[in-house]
């Protein structure tokens, strides 16, 4: 019998994955919560971070408890695009060509360092980011769904690498970081056996077609006129800051709407509240955001978010 929206809670779902991932990443429940809403939204995610916090860990742990299919691509100078999306391969034997699809079509695919990656290879994901298929050789391939690409990159580390055009930035439903550990979870870490050791024997506690279920009842929540108005004044606000010379999408109002509605409903809430707002507008919109040349010294896009949200008067 197959699930609809009606027949589970999201809160509940939610809970379980969590709990099951916190088998292998510990102390890090809020990051986790911000990944699976972008999973509910069908999002994509954009890890910032240092080596060794656990992203690879992570991504492998939430395509083990959905049951998903996985793949990593690890991204350097020389990778292709057909290295990502795949190739026309001649069989001798028929005679003809075929298709050799290529890592990107699994339902969870990590891409590793994706700023050493060229400009050519970046633009290969466009195309899948936004429209869940792929056009490769002449043949256009529909992506499984849910779809999610969750994207490393070492904020510390640039020689060799491609920043980010702004339009690949603004297709990444969010940004987040792990982060290093405190004290009692990097001793239990200590304690407990290899991280991969864990992954390999990890069970998956839920599915596809629950993420599915999961992703009708988030679209159903529930959000009032003068919630949406205060998304929209943050949002143009971004436009006309003086320290800003990007301000924010459309394609991130979008975003900002869909990732309050998952917000609520991983909290067990049918209806958004501005708190909701507030606790998702820096993920979605501090990489979408580019300071001016004048503002960079004294400024981060997120401290510039941060000040725009003070300077509105929040909904009652």
């Amino acid at each position: 019998m197959s699930l609809t929206a009606y027949d589970i809670s999201v809160k509940d779902v939610t809970s379980k994955i969590i709990s099951n991932i916190e088998k292998v990443i510990i102390g890090k429940r809020d990051v986790i919560s911000l990944i699976l809403c972008s999973l509910f939204c069908e999002g994509h995610v954009l890890l910032e971070d240092v080596p060794g916090v656990g992203k690879t860990a992570l991504a492998k742990a939430i395509a083990a408890s959905l049951g998903c299919s996985y793949s990593r691509v690890q991204c350097t100078s020389d990778l292709l695009p057909s290295d990502i999306l795949g190739i026309n391969v001649y069989n001798q034997k028929s005679g003809e060509f075929v298709f050799r699809k290529g890592p990107i079509s699994n339902n969870m695919v990590l891409v590793d360092e994706i700023n050493r990656a060229n400009p050519k290879t970046q633009s290969a994901l466009l195309e899948c980011m936004e429209e869940y298929q792929i056009t490769a050789d002449g043949t256009a391939l529909t992506l499984p769904r849910p779809f999610m690409i969750i994207a490393t990159q070492n904020p510390i580390e640039y020689d060799g690498t491609y920043p980010l055009p702004e339009a690949q930035l603004d297709r990444f439903f969010l940004k987040t970081s792990i982060g290093y550990p405190d004290e009692k979870s990097e001793g239990e870490m200590l304690r407990r056996k290899n991280a991969f050791d864990i992954i390999d024997s990890l069970e998956n506690v839920s599915s596809l077609e629950e993420v599915k279920a999961v992703s009708l009842k988030v679209k159903e929540v529930h959000l009032e006129d003068s919630v949406r108005d205060y998304i929209l004044a943050i949002v143009r606000s971004t436009r006309n800051e003086p320290s800003l010379v990007l301000g924010a999408s459309p394609r991130a109002s979008i975003a900002i709407f869909k990732a309050s509605q998952a917000k609520a409903a991983t909290e067990g809430r049918n209806y958004v509240t501005p708190d909701d707002v507030k606790s998702m507008v820096n993920p979605v919109l501090s990489h979408r955001l580019k300071t001016s040349f004048s503002a960079m010294k004294d400024s981060s896009a997120s401290s510039v978010i941060e000040k725009i949200v003070s300077k509105i008067k929040v909904p009652v």
